[in-house]
């Protein structure tokens, strides 16, 4: 066998951590309902993300002000300020919900 073990792998080699991606879980449920709604509008749409992006929006919103994740410019989430295409699909959830 040789020394990276039988399992592979470098031994010597120190893990580095990715850029993006890691952040606490929210153990204390503090963006649950942000969370929920989201889920359930995932569902609702036929998981068409587009749709719900609003809710995933707000969802990161809620995990920067409960210090969840590291705060960031919601542009550089590929969030746009003046999104105009985040009405729209608020309104197509209304529809689809009533």
């Amino acid at each position: 066998m040789s020394a990276g073990g039988a399992f592979g792998g470098n031994r010597g080699a120190r893990p580095v951590p990715p850029e993006k991606g890691v952040f606490p879980l929210d153990h204390m449920h503090l963006c649950d309902q942000e969370k929920k709604e989201y889920i359930s509008c995932l569902k609702t749409s036929g998981h068409k993300s587009e749709i719900c992006r609003h809710l995933s929006k707000k969802y990161l919103e809620c995990r920067m002000e409960k210090n969840l994740m590291a705060k960031q410019d919601m542009s550089e989430l590929g969030f746009r300020t003046d999104d105009k295409s985040q009405e729209s699909n608020m309104k197509i959830q209304d529809e689809m919900e009533g």
